[in-house]
């Protein structure tokens, strides 16, 4: 979830995904990893300049922790990249 503030806005994480997903991992997963685990749960057709857009990063940082989380198995891509969604990986 996001919460906007006069300079900027906020991430907020649910810790039961965060502790699912860090389990599945075995390791911490950072700050932008959440955000688009996030903003993926909330909205599977997102795309990745939509993802760069809302978390303030590069969409090649975006692209980059997106192979990261589909090579840990925690989201894979179903469909053409155009008009496909994201799965969470449970």
């Amino acid at each position: 979830m996001f919460e906007n503030f006069q300079h900027g806005f906020r991430v907020v994480v649910f810790s039961g995904l965060k502790e699912k997903v860090g389990e599945k991992v075995g390791e911490k997963l950072t700050i932008n990893q959440q955000a688009i685990l996030n903003l993926i749960q909330s909205n599977p057709y997102t795309s990745a300049k939509e993802l760069s857009t809302k978390i303030g990063i590069s969409s090649r940082k975006i692209e980059e922790n997106i192979k990261k989380l589909k090579e840990a198995g925690i989201i894979k891509r179903v469909g053409a990249a155009k008009g496909g969604h994201w799965e969470m990986i449970h």
